[in-house]
């Protein structure tokens, strides 16, 4: 029998996995989200219970994605006391997907241990269309053993599976891919500014970019949107922000300096000061074209 799945997590994201993993047959009991209107219209979406605490989420089901904000929302809701989904956790298995620093997954994965049940890592790299359409690029990390159990599930997820490592590595190529895209999309950003302000065809450039080295999976995602600012949200520039905290504090770690993922943090950073922050990641051209925000 397929194993019942719920979620902690439904904004954009977990909501389409959860509607995803619902439409391939398996069981969704619950969901729950610290914004309660969110989890209850999904509920009654797709059928589900509307959990208004973790422990009856855990009570519900064998395996449990989480798709939370950030570090403190990831240890929040694997309480060691309180409402927890540790809860009578034994045996179960929790499938984390929230963009965090690896320290955090290790330290769930120990909690979850020392009650009995099990972790992965499930960290995303792609956006709210692929999870609905079930073609997320997952990297795990946890024991195989673990990966192997909920293989079945992943792949009705994701399209370009992969298992990493151990708890925390996953987290680390995470890391990685977000630093080399916020990068891209900060140059990107650069560049047309740089072509707007000296009266080029931004068109004709995005075209020259596109044929040369200048091109990049950000080139065809956001570059059209910077030319039009049209920075409607799939990954904004406060997760961009964050993410490139995350890489950023590994490079501390390590004592290795990492001019361009810092100064492109400084530049993220600043769309949150201006309050740019929800804007998509593309808003970052805000900053770079004349006459915009900077």
């Amino acid at each position: 029998m397929p194993e019942k799945i719920a979620f902690v997590g439904v904004g954009r994201m977990g909501a389409n996995m959860a509607r995803r993993l619902k439409d391939t047959g398996y069981t969704v009991t619950a969901v729950y989200d610290v914004h309660a209107p969110s989890a209850a219209e999904l509920a009654k979406e797709i059928g589900a219970q509307h959990a208004t605490k973790l422990a009856d989420v855990t009570a519900a089901a064998d395996v449990i994605f989480t798709v939370v904000t950030d570090d403190a929302a990831q240890l929040g809701v694997f309480a060691e006391s309180g409402d927890s989904l540790l809860t009578n956790s034994k045996g179960k298995v929790f499938v984390n997907c929230a963009t965090i620093t690896p320290k955090t997954h290790v330290e769930v994965e120990r909690r979850a241990k020392k009650v009995g049940a099990v972790t992965l890592e499930g960290c995303m790299a792609s956006s709210i269309p692929q999870a609905r359409n079930g073609t997320l690029y997952l990297m795990c990390g946890g024991d195989r053993a673990t990966f192997d159990q909920v293989k079945p599930i992943l792949e009705k997820l994701s399209t370009a599976l992969r298992y990493i490592g151990t708890t925390g590595q996953a987290a680390q190529v995470k890391a990685l891919v977000n630093m080399v895209m916020n990068i891209n999309t900060a140059g990107l950003a650069e560049g047309l500014g740089l072509g707007a302000a000296l009266g080029l065809d931004l068109n004709m450039l995005r075209e020259v970019f596109l044929q040369t080295g200048a091109n990049s999976q950000v080139l065809k995602t956001d570059g059209e949107d910077m030319q039009n600012r049209d920075h409607s949200c799939f990954f904004s520039g406060a997760h961009a922000a964050k993410d490139s905290g995350i890489a950023a504090q590994l490079g501390v770690d390590v004592g290795l300096n990492l001019p361009l993922a810092n100064a492109t943090k400084a530049q993220f950073d600043k769309m949150v000061k201006l309050g740019l922050g929800n804007l998509d990641k593309s808003g970052v051209a805000e900053l770079t074209f004349k006459g915009r925000h900077a």
